[in-house]
């Protein structure tokens, strides 16, 4: 004889109940909240004008599916405004609901709006946080990174150099071509109002100072922040994800020192680089549309930029380089370090990643014009 099957579990439900509390009510759980019972979803939607709830799950079993679901609806509830009294769930309901909130919890929840001027508030919170954290890991940059001045020897060279291939070798496909057009579209635009003077030679002027002082760094910091710091964070989140990182912590090795400084110095070498290479391509097609659409021989555009640009200017753009890896490599390494939950998590910390560092990148250059205007440079 077969062995009788056994019965189906119940579905989970949400039976709610009146509380004494104003404004209350007693959430009851019902059925199985597990994967089996949750095959139809419940409705966790939390009445209307309820301020208080106290969850009173009983017996019902539990796993983290269920769990999850139940994270999920608290967090909801709570978003809205109700108080959520966990009291009466066991010490191992508990202990699970914890844990899948710690873990597995990745959705977002959506925030209680609070009109326009507390969400204009929350947001300038929002924008100091991130800049508290930034600062703090600049911090940490200068106290780990000072002692390898002195001791060079304990640094990665090799993370380094694969870092620098990484982010600047692979890079000069893309930051030449873009450079070359960027300085095309400029000479097409300056000549086409100098030609109505007959001052076709000044597109070298224009071409020059542009690309050395601004254009050159600006254009590369911004590819290599959406290049190669969104790659930043992708690795760094990933290995969060997979735990990495907290392997490292737990060999007694900082991840700071293992996996953000390689990134910072080699983008430091690399950067200044990329952005002189950009420089002599924009150069190259200002010079190609000057000489094929204004009739500005090649030769005379070579000989007449050092007579329109000298050192101190290329200088003054080049500058700006190592301020910008630094900020890009900082926040690409600070998101990736923060990610938590999924792998959703990651793609939302690529995201944020880019757009901090390109508003950032854009912030400095913008400091730095203003700082020149008032040293007179």
């Amino acid at each position: 004889m077969t062995a009788p099957l056994p019965a189906p579990p119940q579905p989970a439900a949400i039976l709610w109940d009146a509380a004494d509390a104003p404004h209350g009510r007693v959430c009851r759980l019902r059925g199985a909240w597990t994967a089996q019972g949750l095959q139809r979803q419940p409705d966790t939607r939390l009445p209307p004008g309820v301020e208080y709830v106290r969850l009173d799950a009983g017996d019902t079993p539990l796993d983290t599916a269920g769990a999850l679901l139940l994270a999920r609806s608290l967090a909801q509830w709570q978003a809205g405004g109700a108080r959520v009294d966990l009291a009466a769930l066991s010490a191992a309901q508990r202990q699970l609901l914890d844990l899948v909130r710690q873990r597995a919890l990745a959705l977002p929840v959506p925030r209680r709006r609070l009109g326009l001027l507390g969400d204009i508030g929350r947001a300038s919170l929002d924008a100091l946080t991130e800049l508290r954290a930034l600062l703090a890991f600049v911090g940490e940059l200068a106290w780990r990174g000072a002692p390898l001045l002195l001791r060079p020897w304990r640094l990665r060279w090799r993370e380094v150099v694969h870092e620098i291939d990484a982010a600047g070798l692979r890079a000069l496909g893309i930051i030449g071509l873009l450079a070359f057009l960027i300085g095309m579209v400029m000479a097409y635009q300056a000549g086409a109002t100098l030609a109505t003077y007959g001052a076709n030679i000044l597109i070298v002027n224009l071409v020059s100072i542009i690309t050395l002082r601004e254009l050159g760094p600006l254009l590369t910091a911004i590819l290599v922040a959406g290049r190669t710091g969104s790659s930043y964070t992708a690795q760094l989140g990933t290995m969060r994800i997979t735990e990495e990182v907290d392997a490292l912590r737990a060999l007694g090795l900082s991840p700071f020192d293992m996996l953000v400084l390689p990134k910072v110095v080699a983008l430091l070498v690399t950067l200044p680089l990329l952005a002189l290479f950009a420089d002599v391509l924009g150069l190259a097609g200002g010079g190609v549309v000057a000489a094929l659409g204004y009739g500005v021989p090649l030769n005379e555009y070579i000989a007449r930029i050092p007579q329109v640009v000298g050192v101190k200017t290329l200088l003054l753009g080049l500058v700006k380089a190592p301020v910008f890896a630094v900020v890009i490599a900082l926040v690409g390494c600070m998101q990736g370090l923060r990610v938590a939950g999924s792998a959703a998590a990651v793609g939302r910390a690529t995201t944020v990643s880019v757009v901090q560092s390109i508003f950032l990148v854009i912030v400095i250059d913008a400091g730095f014009s203003v700082l020149y205007n008032l040293l007179r440079l």
